[in-house]
């Protein structure tokens, strides 16, 4: 059996994959971390990831930038895989994961759906084909009133994504009400919308002369994230110290 640790485990995510995991043949939750230490299930609660006791095979991350310290911290210590989910990571942060994964196996995702993955393909694609041709391209995402960064680790994923097909031409662009110019031809422009319960929206648009293409990827539950952290876990558990991303789970 794999011992799982649920760091930010009373979060949506966390408390979705708990419920998840109990259908689980092969892995456990052992312990949870989260800042809200009320018990939601049967594993004990702590404040602290550096409190923990329980012995532990595998964390799955779904808090928030501000308890990463303490995190890669314990991995360093116990030498544990991570399967990192958090969103809006500073650029030390990566810079600190990307060592942490010198010593540890760390699978790092902005989104952990198997249809954003292939998306992330798509996108990439699309764009060889239609850039040089003329087309614009932009991106708008949808998330629920309650995230707190924005624009999402999935649309900046995207971005990335294209970016790193076209030889990194592109320039991103978050807000274009200080300026009152044209746009740009190596602009990529990133949109976030945040409203009521979407659970996540994504729409990568390449306009052209007198015609646009559209790709969207629709969440309609955040089951698919569950489903491909839990994945993940399964998958890291054994691997030799690395940055692993979803693409090694499918």
């Amino acid at each position: 059996m794999v011992n799982v640790l649920m760091h930010g485990c009373n979060g949506r995510m966390g408390q979705m994959i708990s419920q998840m995991i109990k259908n689980e043949d092969e892995l456990q939750i052992v312990a949870g971390v989260d800042s809200y230490t009320q018990v939601l299930n049967s594993y004990p609660v702590y404040a602290s990831i550096l409190d923990v006791q329980e012995s532990v095979d595998v964390i799955i991350d779904f808090s928030t930038a501000s308890a990463m310290k303490d995190l890669m911290m314990y991995c360093q210590e116990k030498k544990t895989p991570v399967v990192l989910c958090t969103t809006g990571l500073s650029e030390e942060q990566v810079t600190e994961i990307e060592q942490l994964s010198q010593v540890v196996p760390v699978l790092k995702s902005a989104n952990m759906s198997l249809g954003v993955n292939v998306l992330f393909k798509l996108v990439q694609e699309a764009a060889r084909s239609l850039a040089n041709a003329g087309f614009d391209i932009e991106i708008v995402e949808k998330h629920h009133n309650q995230k707190i960064d924005a624009p999402s680790g999935t649309a900046l994923a995207i971005a990335d994504a294209i970016n790193e097909a076209m030889e990194h031409k592109y320039q991103y662009i978050f807000d274009r009400s200080s300026t009152r110019e044209k746009r740009a031809e190596n602009e990529l422009g990133i949109s976030a919308v945040r409203g009521g319960s979407i659970v996540g929206e994504h729409d990568v648009i390449y306009a052209g002369l007198d015609e646009v293409i559209e790709i969207r990827h629709t969440a309609y539950s955040r089951s698919i994230f569950a489903n491909g952290a839990i994945s993940a876990a399964r998958f890291l558990v054994g691997q030799t110290p690395r940055m692993y991303d979803m693409s090694d789970v499918i």
